[in-house]
């Protein structure tokens, strides 16, 4: 015991011997040191200069209800009684599915090419990209790409190999470094979007359009079963109402034929007697086809949109820009640890080598 303590006792005496020393050869240069923290300080203060500023556009929306309130009682009662009213047709774009619809390429691409105005000219949102970063000017010098146009609206079925190409680039960096979407709590159903950018008009503008196309995509993705039902209900009401007419001008055009008719001769009333059961039974076709058509109508207002916004992104955007003091202490610290890095290394390698 006595041997490992003794051991122990000398390895921390040398152990701080080492750094008694290590200490004095720092400190016998700390010229250096300080002259390449002060370079180091320059070129913090240069690269604040030069550094442009980071805007932060930032949406939130709440969740839309999946229950139905005091509506899903009479929704219910419509569907034990054989109604089909296309009902909870999004149940796959909620929670942790929505918030990957928005990081999407197809979301993504679509907001892309959706218009904006700038300085009086309309272009999508891809040809702002595309010119904030210069590329078309680097095409031009390559004498690549001159003819690829991103026009709003576009057609994205129709874009050539080089146009997807572009377009998987732009998506890529803006999922990647740009684009965060998250549920900032578990207990409460609010979806946060924040888009970072060098532009602030592209930042804030393009915050709403992803948003705007993933509520119109939800819309028309949930609403589909409800809005073909209500299609076929309509149809269905025209074509019996349509016969219920024709029922109606029949029995008319019977009790005309039959006027002043001898009452022995009753075979003639038949046709009058015909058509009068086929108004009845149109007329309570129709008041059913009715009925469901306006349940159906009702179940379409309630679809309402799924993203019911609390905050807009609001100008002037939330700016993040390497200030010069902080550019100066952090770069220069830096340079300064690697100075001090630099120096122990060499020293420990030129002591061992001799």
């Amino acid at each position: 015991m006595s041997e490992q303590k003794n051991g122990k006792e000398i390895s921390l005496i040398e152990l701080f011997i080492k750094l008694k020393e290590s200490g004095s050869y720092l400190i016998s240069r700390w010229k250096i040191i300080i002259l390449t923290g002060m370079l180091g300080g320059l070129l913090g203060l240069g690269l604040a200069f030069l550094s442009k500023p980071t805007y932060t556009a930032s949406l939130t929306f709440a969740l839309e209800d999946e229950e139905g309130g005091g509506m899903s009682g009479a929704l219910g009662l419509a569907s034990q009684l054989g109604f089909d009213l296309g009902v909870h047709g999004g149940g796959a774009f909620v929670g942790s599915n929505l918030i990957e619809l928005f990081k999407s390429r197809t979301m993504v691409e679509k907001a892309l090419l959706s218009p904006i105005t700038i300085n009086g000219e309309t272009v999508s949102f891809a040809e702002m990209y595309i010119r904030d970063f210069g590329w078309r000017e680097q095409w031009v010098k390559k004498g690549t790409g001159n003819g690829m146009l991103f026009l709003p609206n576009s057609n994205r079925g129709k874009f050539s190999r080089e146009q997807d190409s572009i377009l998987g680039k732009i998506f890529t960096n803006l999922s990647t470094n740009c684009l965060n979407v998250s549920q900032k709590n578990k207990d409460v159903e609010i979806i946060a979007i924040e888009m970072k950018s060098g532009n602030e008009s592209f930042a804030k503008y393009f915050t709403e359009a992803l948003a705007k196309e993933v509520s119109e995509f939800y819309i028309s993705t949930r609403n589909q079963k409800a809005k073909t039902n209500l299609e076929i209900l309509e149809k269905q009401t025209d074509s019996i109402r349509g016969e219920l007419n024709s029922s109606i001008m029949g029995v008319a055009v019977s009790n005309d034929n039959t006027f002043n008719l001898n009452p022995a001769l009753n075979v003639r009333r038949v046709p009058s007697s015909q058509k009068q059961v086929d108004v009845q039974a149109n007329a309570t076709m129709l008041v059913e086809l009715v009925k469901q058509t306006e349940l159906a109508k009702v179940t379409l207002r309630r679809e309402t949109p799924l993203i019911q916004v609390i905050d807009y992104p609001v100008l002037p955007l939330k700016k993040e820009k390497l200030g010069k003091l902080k550019g100066i202490v952090i770069v220069g610290f830096i340079a300064s640890f690697i100075t001090i890095l630099v120096l122990l290394i060499k020293r420990f390698v030129k002591k061992h080598l001799s």
